[in-house]
């Protein structure tokens, strides 16, 4: 079995954790001539990184391209920015991995599905603002998930992001060895947005723990996938026990998402909305447009949490 290194992030104070700016916890990055953001199609030396993104106050991820692009029309609408937002365009048009778009200071990026495809994202945004001096920034992800007892429909504000064992922890092997980071969020933020969702009609919201798990199917307890080897009554007691953990809903980023905004200093929150009770069902039956609607809470909910910050009245 590999060793386990327990990494602590939070120093002494966690007043000084959550005052920090934007870091980076890697001292080679200060030797480089030029930092090559690949993924993003960016990089220091030819791209003005301060200017282009230095005035960012919130950063918004989701796993899909065009739900960010519209997020990022939606937003330049609320904020009464001048142009068309039909005109914004992708920053990292250059590559098809990730998409980013820029309306004011907000930021709206795509990280794709499931844990390897969030993390080497976050390592070039979190690389992306430190090069470009933001400071003060609050990173939120915007989902969907499976609901734990929950009706579809229902905005879950996470809590702790737990793994499947319900510990608020991260796993990640480096160099052979696992190293355990712990997976708290902004006390603050989470407050402040269930604040927010008392003062929007029709947007039922709850604050519970959410499971990450490292697939859809099997790893969430699905009978309806291509293997399955447990039977209904193990897929019930599993749910029933991470409902009895705390557990609310289940997605497939929040882990990884929360370890790694808070080791470098970052406020962040995961907003997602749950398409299904999962001890109702597998698979998601609701008509498309009903899940279009559901997909638009999490993003109703963090504008007004962001025009608030700001100062903008309805």
């Amino acid at each position: 079995m590999a060793p386990i290194l327990i990494l602590s992030c939070m120093g002494h104070d966690h007043n000084e954790y959550i005052k920090q700016q934007v870091q980076v916890k890697n001292p080679y990055l200060d030797t480089m001539e030029e930092d090559i953001l690949y993924h993003f199609n960016l990089s220091t030396k030819t791209h003005n990184l301060p200017e282009m993104f230095g005035d960012t106050k919130f950063v918004c991820v989701g796993g899909s391209g065009n739900r960010m692009k519209s997020f990022a029309q939606f937003m330049h609408k609320e904020l009464n920015l001048p142009g068309n937002p039909e005109d914004i365009r992708d920053i990292c048009e250059g590559t098809d991995r990730y998409c980013m778009y820029k309306v004011g200071p907000v930021l709206s990026i795509s990280h794709g599905m499931g844990v390897p495809s969030i993390s080497i994202m976050l390592h070039e945004l979190i690389k992306l603002l430190h090069h470009a001096q933001c400071h003060d920034v609050v990173l939120f992800r915007l989902g969907t998930s499976g609901g734990v007892g929950l009706a579809p429909g229902t905005v879950v504000i996470t809590d702790k992001a737990v793994d499947y064992s319900f510990r608020p922890q991260f796993e990640q092997v480096v160099l052979g060895k696992v190293i355990t980071r712990s997976t708290e969020l902004d006390e603050g933020v989470v407050s402040e947005l269930l604040q927010c969702s008392h003062e929007l009609q029709n947007l039922p919201t709850v604050i519970g723990n959410t499971m990450c798990t490292h697939d859809f199917y099997e790893g969430q307890g699905r009978l309806d996938g291509a293997l399955c080897s447990f039977s209904q009554e193990e897929k019930l007691d599993y749910l029933k026990k991470a409902h009895e953990a705390g557990v609310r809903n289940i997605e497939m980023e929040s882990t990884v998402f929360a370890a790694m905004c808070r080791v470098c200093g970052l406020r962040a929150a995961v907003v997602c909305v749950t398409l299904l009770n999962r001890f109702d069902g597998d698979q998601i039956t609701s008509p498309h447009e009903v899940l279009v609607e559901y997909q638009q809470r999490p993003q109703v909910l963090v504008s007004h949490f962001i025009k608030k910050r700001l100062g903008i009245t309805a």
